[in-house]
Formats: C-alpha cells, structure tokens, sequence
C-alpha cells in the first residue's frame, strides 16, 4: 500500500481582487460551485487519502454541506483557518489523520487541477521529500524598486510559475513549519521548506491550472471547461 497522503485545501482566503463578498470557493463556474470541481479531482485521485479543507469560520458549514451533497467521501474534516496561509495549513495538518505520513496542500480556488497532474506531483515527493507543481515563465519579468523602476531582469529560462498542490513529506514540513521565523510572509509552502535550506523538485503542470483571482479568470475557467467537457 502506498504512503498516506492527505489533501489539505486551503479556501480561508477573502476575495477582494474578486469584487465579492462571497467566499470564491462558491463562485458558479458552468452552474457548480467552484470548489467542486477541486475537490472532485482529489477524491477521483487514487493516492489521496483524505481530504482536509481549511475554510473561514463563516462557510465551515456551507462547504461540509457542499461535499456531502456531492458525495465527497474523502473529506474527513472542514477546519477554520488561521490568520494568514500558513498558520490556515498549519491547522489543516493538524485536523488530518494522525497516520498522514505525506501533506498535498492546494488552493482551494484553482478548480481546474486534474488527477493526473495531482498524481505526478505527489509521485515526485514521494520519492524526493518534497515537490510542486509549476510553468515555465513566457514573460519577461523585471525587478523594480520602489520608485518603480527596472534594476534587474532575471534569466527567464531559470524561472517558473509556481502552482499548486505542493506536496511535502510529513516530517521535514512540520519541521520547516516550527522553524520559520514569519509565517505572515510566507507565500507558498515551498517557501518554508527553502528557508530551511531544503530542496524542492518542480514538476511541469498545465497553464490550465490557474486560480481563480480576478473576474476575467472565470470566463477562462468557464471555457477551459467547456473544453474539456467537448474532448
């Protein structure tokens, strides 16, 4: 049998670049919720175990409804987060089963992951410890100062877009997790495992795989869909 992989979603997030002030997670892409869609590759993955979502106090029982409704049987808990990312994966960890011996933590609000991509990343941290998903950069990015203007532009070549899930062994996140100094700064949990000095492998996702953020993202998501819906 293969390692224990619990799924911690994370959908505590507001959604002020979203112009609601409903949870994204309850955005209608194609008439069902967006978080249904999350959750329904991660119950339809064969190396996830459970599934843990991390949501704001006030939708805790609207998603527990949600994925009984939909007959998510994987979701073995729905848990309030905390003040920022990582404090809401922290609480994540410790709602999973206690046997987790591996954490595939994702965004809630990036409907559009497939169980395929979820099973290449998991794969790959099953045998290094540590792995993410994410794309190669296709613009050119600069670094400005706080005036705004260009000081440097990094090799694109050596770039990615980080996504997620990204996945960690159970032993080295916790332990990254206790040492980081800020856990108000940290923006993805590759982070936490970098500042510890760790390595992290990154495995090609999809450019499918977007999160839902600003209005012109759902009329993507909607048609990525209908897409997929069509092949």
């Amino acid at each position: 049998m293969s390692a224990f992989v619990s799924a911690v979603i994370v959908a505590a997030g507001g959604s002020t670049r979203m112009g609601t002030s409903d949870s994204k997670q309850f955005i209608e892409l194609l008439g069902k919720p967006a978080l249904s869609y999350t959750l329904a590759a991660f119950q339809s993955c064969g190396l996830i175990r459970e599934i843990v979502i991390v949501s704001r106090a006030q939708d805790i029982e609207r998603i527990q409804a949600l994925a009984d409704a939909y007959g998510f049987t994987k979701v073995t808990a729905v848990t309030e987060g905390g003040a920022c990312r990582a404090e809401s994966v922290k609480n994540g960890i410790l709602a999973a089963n206690p046997d987790a011996a591996y954490f595939a933590v994702h965004d809630g609000a990036r409907p559009l992951i497939t169980v395929r991509d979820i099973t290449a990343v998991v794969e790959a941290a099953l045998e290094t410890g540590a792995a993410t998903l994410g794309t190669p950069v296709t613009d050119t990015i600069k670094v400005v100062d706080e005036h705004n203007v260009i000081t440097a532009t990094p090799n694109r070549a050596a770039l990615r877009a980080v996504q997620t899930p990204q996945v960690f062994e159970r032993k080295l996140y916790t332990l990254a997790l206790s040492g980081a100094a800020h856990l108000e700064s940290v923006t993805d949990d590759c982070s936490l495992i970098e500042q510890m000095g760790g390595e992290v492998q990154i495995i090609e996702g999809s450019r499918e795989n977007i999160k839902l953020t600003t209005p012109i993202d759902i009329l993507i998501a909607e048609s990525i869909l209908q897409k997929r819906e069509h092949t």
